[in-house]
């Protein structure tokens, strides 16, 4: 039986101008099983999706450079930035700024600080690159 940490491994760019913020919510998906870079301005988030696509993108809205709003518009341009996972990372709710973020293209929302556990769970709901590459394995 394959184990639950490979089935739940992604690769996930954390892109915050807070580089404390960014290193420690890396440090937290590393201790999960996940593959994990760090990028701190939304240029630099950028280039690093682009150049790693990576599975997942926590991404902090108001940043130098570029702001995450841009970022997850000029990802969801790239053919395979259409199905990232883009998670938003702000200090505003939902209510608040869910419109916003929805309609740059923003899968999920989630509020500063990050709960380790609402993360969890969010990732896990999710199927995995090797969940889907097992489901097409079968077809």
């Amino acid at each position: 039986m394959e184990d639950l940490l490979d089935v739940l491994r992604f690769r996930v760019l954390v892109v915050d101008d807070l580089k404390d913020g960014a290193d420690t919510l890396a440090t937290m998906l590393r201790l999960m099983g996940h593959d994990t870079r760090t990028a701190y301005d939304g240029e630099a988030g950028l280039e690093a999706a682009l150049a790693w696509r990576p599975d997942v993108v926590l991404l902090d809205l108001a940043m130098p450079r570029m702001n995450g709003y841009e970022v997850c518009r000029r990802l969801r341009q790239e053919p395979w930035g259409r199905n990232l996972l883009v998670i938003a990372l702000t200090g505003w709710d939902e209510d608040q700024e869910g419109r916003r973020t929805k309609a740059a293209g923003f899968d999920h929302h989630l509020v500063k600080p990050v709960e380790p556990d609402a993360l969890q769970d969010l990732l896990a709901s999710v199927p995995s690159p090797a969940q889907i590459e097992a489901h097409a394995g079968r077809r």
